[in-house]
């Protein structure tokens, strides 16, 4: 069972709260949090074999006086986010304490939202006041003297923790300018004319409340339509909530009439893989579903200790030795028991042309969701690469209110292939460029009725 938190949602989500700059931590206080966070990660991050020991080490050491040396409680946790960072995993982070979160979008007479979109930094909405000012499709071509991506690369990516690159690069310009309450930046815009504006923005709070365009209507946990009159289309929007199989089970006797399944997977952070389980089991005939493998490093004392003297040579005939050196240099791992799923279903199944809908969002449990689909003939998945990260975090607390959070469990498919770090990969590669969004088309659910129709 895999219980996450939806960080992916909760990140960016954090326009309308103030920080408020605190200075209540003692030198000794921001030591022992950073030492609390590189202990635990030694003990429990289970990829800490492919971290750089060296480098880790020694940032640690760097920054046992940096952290002691910060202006505030703010410039504190900004560095052990940094810190975090050096992980690159997107089950494992550093969270500010309540109060002192950063604002994101708004700047007093202007609002503004950017996405990645085509590798560029996109103005897709703003408030309504700016919106022939700032029009739908501007870039975000520098920020305070520095390119957009030189920007990014020193200001921005190295205090987020993501497995893999393209999601990293999504969240730097989702939050390409997140700072405190009072933070300027000088932003020079190309608008979709070629026209250069260049603006000092100040995080502030934005009075105005309409956007332009209009947010999208809030999606529920499942969102449920027809397409062309026989094609079902069901978006499964988080697996946080058990409700989610039941709203499912509710829509059967509509679904058996369907000719062909659209599952939407793009909008869902993840939560418990039993969730999705429960709806997978009716979209198969298979009695039997093969889920993710699972491991967790093993720390034995005393097989650590021995370690020390074993070499390399001396594990090849020796499975004693080969514990031994593993531990000492934190290789040695745990194999969960595995065994497949064995589906118990009396009711009708729903085994028709089936296309998985995923991108960047698609994370966690929705991940594990895919993996058990992998074998089934009937389903293709269709869009971007998903989230690339799952696992079992552990959590704790650190001096001052804020929270870290550990992966401790590596999953893999059946057969052992990596996803975590890679993202899973969909049979037929759909991006959303640009001129779809001007025009509000979906061309990832475009490409699925057109492929069912086929």
């Amino acid at each position: 069972m895999k219980k996450t938190f939806s960080f992916t949602i909760l990140f960016f989500q954090l326009a309308f709260v103030f920080a408020q700059v605190s200075n209540k931590l003692s030198p000794s206080d921001k030591v022992y949090g950073l030492s609390k966070f590189w202990q635990e990660v030694n003990y429990n991050f289970v990829y800490l074999d492919k971290v750089d020991r060296t480098m880790w080490d020694n940032r640690y050491r760097e920054l046992i006086s940096v952290v002691q040396n910060t202006k505030n409680d703010y410039q504190y946790y900004r560095e052990l986010q940094k810190f975090c960072a050096l992980l690159k995993d997107g089950h494992t982070n550093v969270f500010l304490p309540q109060g002192m979160e950063q604002m994101n979008t708004m700047f007093g007479d202007y609002r503004l939202f950017i996405e990645n979109i085509d590798g560029k930094a996109i103005i897709v909405r703003t408030n309504f006041s700016k919106k022939d000012e700032i029009p739908f499709g501007s870039e975000v071509i520098a920020v305070n003297g520095k390119t957009t991506q030189k920007f990014i690369e020193e200001n921005v990516a190295p205090y987020l923790s993501s497995s893999t690159d393209y999601v990293l690069q999504d969240w730097s310009m989702e939050g390409l300018l997140s700072e405190l309450e009072g933070e300027s930046f000088i932003v020079k815009i190309k608008k979709p004319n070629n026209q250069i504006l260049e603006l000092k923005l100040t995080h502030k709070n934005t009075e105005e409340n309409e956007v332009y365009p209009a947010f999208e209507p809030e999606r529920q946990l499942l969102d449920f339509k027809w397409i062309d009159g026989n094609v079902a289309y069901v978006s499964l929007n988080s697996f946080q909530d058990e409700k989610i199989d039941s709203l499912f089970i509710q829509k059967l006797s509509e679904l058996y009439k369907a000719k062909a399944l659209i599952i939407d997977l793009r909008y869902n952070g993840g939560g418990d893989s039993n969730i999705g389980m429960a709806i997978l089991k009716y979209l198969t005939n298979d009695s039997i579903l093969y889920g993710s493998k699972s491991s967790s490093r093993l720390h034995v004392p005393t097989y650590k200790a021995w370690g020390k003297y074993v070499l390399p040579k001396d594990t090849l005939k020796s499975d004693w030795n080969k514990k031994a050196y593993l531990t000492y240099n934190d290789k040695y791992f745990y194999n969960f028991d595995y065994s497949a799923d064995t589906i118990k279903l009396e009711a009708k199944r729903i085994v028709v042309p089936t296309v998985l809908l995923m991108g960047h969002n698609t994370a966690s449990a929705a991940e594990d969701f895919l993996i058990y689909a992998d074998n089934q003939k009937h389903m293709t998945k269709i869009g971007e690469n998903s989230f690339g990260s799952t696992g079992q975090p552990l959590l704790f607390e650190l001096p001052g209110g804020g929270l870290a959070r550990i992966c401790t469990k590596k999953d893999t498919y059946p057969d052992g292939r990596e996803f975590v770090g890679y993202g899973i990969k969909p049979d037929i590669v759909v991006k959303r460029k640009l001129k779809d969004y001007l025009t509000k088309k979906d061309p990832v659910l475009e490409k699925a009725v057109e492929f069912l129709k086929d």
